[in-house]
């Protein structure tokens, strides 16, 4: 699992390389404003791909005394960074783009490596999006999944900036700066949903989709009389479920340890990497009365 998390997240890193790289030179050699927000853009991409190949390289490692709940967090965090990059790509191409339309100083030099270095780079994010994509969902790895959905919306701006030099090669220059502008839209679109999801793990928000599976799963099993103070945490790919649990107080101990182990069992069938922990109570009308009740 982990030289496969590993993999992706180099080959990632490599093509952000390759394509900073590119861009840069075929950016400078026109002029384009387009090309030059999409190469920043790209040299953010490779700080966030190598903050992502060693966020998951440490994010597997196992739980130990000063990290009770493993190091998966550090994906989250790899997440949040990620934002914060993309909100400093905004800045400096809203920056530039508004400053060439305002001066009327829009003309880029077009030449055959500017559409070259733009559908390259299109056609590079929407394979290692797809493969980051891929492990992502096969390991429920947060840091590739914001790899990933950071890479798809590359595509989507390379794509604006294409048409922005198509425009150019009829005379519109000031298109583009306007597609510059467009891409900042997107790269704040997608700043905002991976900062909204990182920040919510980070501060221990529960998942609504967990929370619903885990009360459906508990309703399935008739020994369970009530349940209450159900919480869910998650760290990296890693799930942590606490529950209290009733059941009839004249069952005996073993065989209420034997229910709560299948509940457990069915619970990280369903919740991939999940540690459940199930407290067993008696049922009792007056404990009942005293609890706030969560489970209907």
């Amino acid at each position: 699992m982990e030289t496969e998390k590993k993999r992706v997240a180099l080959i990632s890193v490599g093509a952000a390389i390759f394509l900073t790289g590119f861009k840069i030179v075929v950016g400078l050699a026109t002029g384009s404003i387009g090309i030059l927000s999409e190469a920043l853009h790209s040299a953010l991409d490779l700080v966030a791909a190598v903050i992502t190949y060693f966020s998951v390289r440490i994010s597997d490692k196992p739980a130990n005394r000063q990290h009770n709940y493993g190091h998966g967090k550090i994906e989250n965090f790899s997440a949040l960074i990620e934002t914060l990059l993309l909100l400093i790509t905004c800045i400096w191409i809203v920056y530039e783009a508004t400053h060439r339309l305002i001066t009327g100083n829009t003309h880029i030099e077009l030449s055959i490596w500017s559409y070259i270095v733009v559908i390259s780079s299109i056609i590079i994010d929407y394979t290692r999006s797809r493969a980051l994509s891929k492990v992502a969902k096969k390991y429920n790895s947060q840091a590739l999944e914001a790899d990933a959905l950071h890479f798809s919306t590359d595509i989507w701006s390379s794509g604006v900036v294409l048409l922005g030099l198509i425009c150019a090669n009829f005379g519109f220059y000031f298109a583009d700066s306007i597609a510059a502008l467009f891409v900042a839209v997107i790269v704040i679109g997608v700043s905002y949903k991976l900062g909204k999801k990182a920040i919510d793990v980070l501060l221990d928000k529960a998942p609504s989709e967990y929370i619903d599976l885990v009360k459906s799963t508990l309703c399935e099993f008739p020994e369970v009389k009530y349940f209450h103070s159900l919480k869910i945490r998650t760290a990296g790919a890693d799930t942590f479920i606490n529950v209290n649990v009733h059941f009839d107080p004249e069952m005996k101990l073993r065989q209420v340890h034997e229910i709560c182990d299948t509940i457990e069992k069915e619970i990280g069938s369903r919740i991939a990497r999940s540690e459940v922990y199930i407290h067993a109570e008696p049922q009792d009308i007056k404990h009942i009365q005293t609890e706030k009740p969560d489970n209907y």
